[in-house]
């Protein structure tokens, strides 16, 4: 995978050195280029913002700059070989940074990030570049940041990580929190390792059994737990028949049951008003 970052703040990207997307840039598994937006600036300030037209705090990334240097990271892309570009807008007011997204992006083999700073850029520049290749707006949360930096380092490890080889154990994220699959809207329940005491504290004795059956039921049954504790807008929204007998069994523990009036606001369970044990 080729990863493009154009931004003008090019030390912010140095933790992309580092850890599992360090390893996969050394192993040649990641391609990555990191470039300073000032470079196609062309007035002795090296301006990329100005004034927003109709008035309001702030500033706004031009269009020049931003145009001028897509427009050379796509051609120096296409002369390598790369193909099949996508350009990722970091913003606040784009849809969810989801696993489900994750897993789509780790499936393109080139993706060009667009940090923004201040006000973001001039949407024109967003709007010229769909005509071309896709564009993703994309959010990873309900706050705003100082600029998207941050938001390339949480995009880049969510989706480096999914790419094969990345991981040292391939299996190592058919459990995470929202992986496809049984694990789709489920959090991921608690982990544990040796020793199997620590002051004072035993792990649960379901996982000294070498039962795997009943290991995994009790995975499955913490995840349930957790995810109705910390996410219960996750379980509203799964329809009854994402989860089998034993699950629909334990969300009944838990106070849970199926809504029969909440399809059509894309609700399918709510509480039963039930004590959780």
């Amino acid at each position: 995978m080729r990863l493009d970052v154009v931004t003008i703040f090019p030390e912010y990207l140095e933790p992309l050195n580092v850890s599992l997307v360090g390893k996969a840039r050394a192993r040649g598994q990641l391609n990555v280029h990191v470039h300073d937006l000032r470079a196609w600036t062309y007035d002795r300030h090296n301006t990329v913002d100005d004034t927003p037209y109709g008035g309001g705090p702030g500033m706004v990334m031009k269009t020049d700059p931003w145009g001028d240097a897509l427009d050379t990271v796509l051609a120096d892309g296409y002369e390598t070989g790369a193909s099949a570009p996508a350009i990722i807008v970091p913003t606040p007011s784009g849809r969810p940074f989801t696993q489900e997204l994750a897993v789509e992006l780790s499936e393109r083999p080139w993706l060009i990030f667009t940090p923004a700073r201040y006000e973001g850029i001039d949407r024109r520049v967003t709007d010229e570049y769909a005509t071309r290749v896709p564009v993703y707006e994309v959010s990873i949360g309900d706050y705003v940041l100082a600029g998207g930096e941050a938001a390339v380092l949480v995009i880049t490890e969510a989706v480096a990580r999914l790419l094969p080889g990345v991981l040292g154990n391939a299996e190592s994220h058919r459990d995470d929190s929202f992986a496809p699959g049984a694990m789709a809207s489920l959090l991921e329940g608690p982990v544990y390792t040796k020793p199997p005491v620590w002051r004072g504290r035993d792990i649960p004795e379901v996982l000294l059994s070498g039962h795997h059956g009943r290991i995994a039921r009790w995975r499955r049954d913490e995840a349930l737990k957790r995810t109705t504790a910390h996410r219960p807008d996750l379980i509203e929204q799964c329809e009854p028949k994402a989860f089998d007998k034993k699950d629909r069994e334990m969300l009944s523990i838990l106070g849970w049951e199926p809504d029969p009036d909440g399809e059509r606001l894309g609700r399918f369970w709510r509480r039963a008003g039930g004590v959780e044990e």
